[in-house]
């Protein structure tokens, strides 16, 4: 594979004004440091660095980077930053690296296969870790470390000590580690609710009271009339 190389152009450090200006012309301050050398502050296209980040590898991309056509020195991204507003990449810090050194770095980890588990028994494959630190050579970095799950049943589960060995690759995550497991389907629960007897409607409730009410009433009228019909005493 033809490796990729970005161009850059050397920069003296600025503040905030400096920075600006260079974004706004369509660059982007960067610099690349490594052991036993200074850093060196530069300005990229920051389409280049974002087209790499996004690239299968992403940040484990080696890349050649080519200081005003001359001396080009292997690198990989070591820390970016975003735009908190617009999350563009305004800045970018590269590690020179020795391609005969080893590296310590994280990779993904990608899922290989249907897990029996979850095809036959409905069960759910629950990955608990997704990246795993790794050393090896930057010519041996791979794009993930593959998991091959299809042999797993239920309650089944793969630790980094049950991965097959590498020897160009050491992992270096604690042997220990739950990658995935495949847990049982979940039941819904059925909730059994008591009959409720039917409330007496509206209409009759007020029936009852407007006959009630009547029924008061009447008997007030033949009340008074009674009183009104006796004699009274002398």
């Amino acid at each position: 594979m033809q490796q990729i190389v970005v161009e850059a152009q050397r920069r003296n450090p600025g503040g905030k004004n400096a920075n600006r200006r260079l974004r706004k012309s369509g660059r982007m301050p960067a610099v690349v440091y490594g052991a036993g050398r200074e850093p060196l502050p530069l300005s990229v296209d920051p389409e280049a660095i974002s087209g790499i980040l996004h690239s299968q590898s992403g940040h484990n991309t080696i890349f050649a980077v080519s200081v005003e056509g001359q001396a080009q020195a292997n690198v990989m991204v070591k820390d970016y930053q975003l735009d908190p507003v617009r999350g563009n990449l305004i800045h970018a810090d590269m590690y020179a690296i020795a391609m005969d050194q080893l590296l310590e770095l994280t990779v993904d980890v990608e899922m290989v296969g249907e897990s029996e588990g979850v095809k036959t028994d409905g069960g759910i494959m629950d990955v608990v870790t997704r990246s795993l630190q790794v050393e090896c050579l930057p010519s041996d970095i791979p794009k993930s470390i593959q998991v091959d799950v299809s042999h797993l049943k239920i309650n089944d589960y793969i630790r980094v000590k049950n991965l097959p060995s590498n020897p160009k690759v050491k992992i270096l995550s604690d042997p220990e580690v739950v990658i995935v497991t495949i847990v049982p389907p979940v039941k819904e629960e059925v909730v059994e609710v008591a009959p409720v007897a039917p409330a007496e409607p509206e209409l009759i409730r007020k029936g009852k009271a407007v006959e009630e009410g009547g029924e008061e009433e009447e008997k007030g009228k033949t009340a008074r009339q009674s009183e009104k019909s006796k004699p009274e005493s002398k």
